[in-house]
């Protein structure tokens, strides 16, 4: 059972297996159509897509939360995924293009459904064609499964929770976002710059080698006890999937990886009276 990451090797020696399946799940935030159109022109072979907006996000009257990619109930991603063939007690390998961004998210959402055999590729659809393994064109469809729902795997953290951390600091708020957003600068995705009060920055690609495959446990272990200095985390980016990758490079690092703020940023600034901030 893989829970954390994959080899592109691994992965080729078990393509076959019919308890294995296969997501990609590239996709591009300005153009959302494009990571659909890089799978149908090639993808690891038998792998499904899934579409970040369509798949792994709720629309806003089936939502729990707010923000651009709010979370469906786990009722509901349980019985999606299984709808799109996911069953109970298959090994889910997922992957993306971009160094694990996306795959993380699905790799979180079902765990939160109780889901622990899912990993992401390491390294991506880079990774796989390094090795020079085959692709194929065209789309995928499996059978539906049963839908299991088991006892989430990770923590889900409201607004509320963080509103009161920012007076308790009693977990440390990280903010997988780039640096400059985190700063309040070149914002294009959300209508209010800045960040929450209190949290720290990590982008999430710091997580990665220069080749995207993820640093050394002993690394990312180093890493992040600097930041949490023995406290929990809640994480957060800007809509709840960059997120995904800390809590993924923690967990991958034998770490307790904390909570996930879903709503994230874009949720944050939808109430004026929530606090805002630029500063360092």
């Amino acid at each position: 059972m893989y829970t954390t990451l994959i080899e592109a090797g691994t992965l080729y020696q078990h393509l076959r297996d019919p308890d294995w399946i296969v997501i990609d799940c590239r996709f591009d935030l300005s153009q959302t159509g494009a990571g659909q159109e890089a799978y149908l022109a090639g993808h690891i072979p038998g792998a499904l897509y899934f579409h970040l907006d369509q798949d792994m996000s709720a629309a806003r009257n089936e939502a729990i939360n707010g923000g651009r990619h709010p979370l469906p109930s786990r009722e509901n991603a349980c019985r999606h995924f299984a709808n799109r063939g996911i069953g109970a007690n298959m090994q889910v390998v997922a992957y993306d293009a971009t160094g694990g961004m996306f795959a993380a998210r699905l790799w979180w959402m079902l765990r939160w459904i109780g889901h622990a055999q899912v990993a992401v590729l390491n390294g991506g659809l880079s990774a796989w064609q390094a090795q020079a393994y085959p692709l194929e064109t065209g789309m995928r469809v499996r059978p539906a499964a049963q839908p299991v729902l088991g006892e989430s795997l990770v923590e889900y953290i409201s607004a509320e929770t963080v509103l009161r951390n920012i007076q308790s600091r009693l977990r440390v708020l990280l903010d997988a976002r780039a640096r400059d957003r985190f700063r309040g600068e070149n914002e294009t995705l959300d209508p209010v710059a800045g960040h929450i009060p209190g949290a720290v920055n990590r982008f999430f690609k710091d997580n990665l080698n220069p080749d995207t495959s993820f640093k050394d446990v002993s690394v990312l272990r180093r890493e992040f006890e600097r930041i949490s200095q023995g406290k929990p985390l809640i994480h957060q980016c800007g809509s709840g999937v960059t997120a995904c990758h800390n809590i993924l490079a923690m967990t991958h690092a034998g770490l307790s990886a904390g909570g996930l703020y879903a709503g994230s940023w874009s949720e944050w600034i939808e109430d004026s009276n929530r606090p805002v901030t630029s500063s360092n």
